[in-house]
């Protein structure tokens, strides 16, 4: 998607700033959907991206999108890829990687401390589990602020590190095998969105080559999408394949 010639200027300036959040908002006008379906629920995955100056909108879902505004180019295709065992793709994901550790202590009604009924931690107290964005927790588990300034490992190279230890602890669950030798990880960006609701996202963009290692796992996640925030333009994993010179 893309927007039509001849849009105002001020349309232009609307389109490209556009946060997750709005980006969102936009995407469901595309789609006949009830206001009051939980933006975690959506029938879709999109990713924004902007193209010799202009924004830029690849919308993954079920049904067609239409626009009524007048404002969007909508070139639509039927999605099925053909893929076999063994396929070497390219591929970007821009994903919200996360982390979960251990939160507060859940109470019961008198007000103690629940405890596990199995496993190895039996009898321990419960913890809700929080999730957190793989930079900020790297930073945090190497107390980042208290190291000499001149020793800090950089934001973008936390980014990488983190990033690149994210999604290849994922490989086997995703059906496939990153190439580290062509993996890039940047675009590290934390959005404050929705002031009245609150909601924050963090956001890493990744590229490179990878090979298809089980396709039963692989398939669906091009379908599904990768991660949390897909309301939020993450997840969504664009591949193409590379053919032998």
């Amino acid at each position: 998607m893309t927007p039509r010639p001849g849009l105002d200027f001020s349309d232009f300036v609307a389109l490209g700033g556009l946060d997750p959040y709005g980006q969102h908002q936009l995407v469901w006008t595309f789609f006949d959907l009830p206001r009051e379906q939980a933006p975690t629920q959506v029938p879709f995955l999109f990713r924004a991206e902007v193209r010799d100056g202009l924004p830029l909108l690849y919308v993954l879902s079920k049904d067609e999108p239409r626009d009524d505004s007048g404002k969007w180019r909508i070139e639509s295709k039927d999605y099925r890829p053909a893929l076999a065992l063994g396929d070497r793709l390219a591929f970007k994901l821009r994903a919200n990687p996360t982390v979960a550790r251990p939160g507060d202590v859940v109470l019961g009604r008198d007000e103690a401390p629940k405890l596990r009924t199995s496993g190895l931690k039996a009898e321990q107290p419960k913890h809700r589990s929080k999730r957190h964005d793989v930079v900020m927790d790297a930073k945090q588990r190497m107390d980042w602020k208290a190291m000499p300034p001149d020793e800090r490992p950089s934001l973008a190279q936390l980014a990488c590190e983190a990033g690149a230890g994210w999604l290849r602890k994922r490989e086997e669950r995703l059906g496939c095998r990153f190439n580290p030798a062509s993996l890039r990880v940047d675009g590290y960006r934390t959005h404050r969105m929705n002031r009245k609701r609150g909601i924050s996202l963090s956001t890493v963009d990744f590229e490179g080559e990878m090979q298809v290692t089980d396709l039963e796992r692989f398939t669906p996640i091009l379908f599904n999408g990768i991660g949390p925030g897909k309301a939020f333009g993450c997840g969504l994993m664009l591949v193409r394949r590379i053919t032998e010179k």
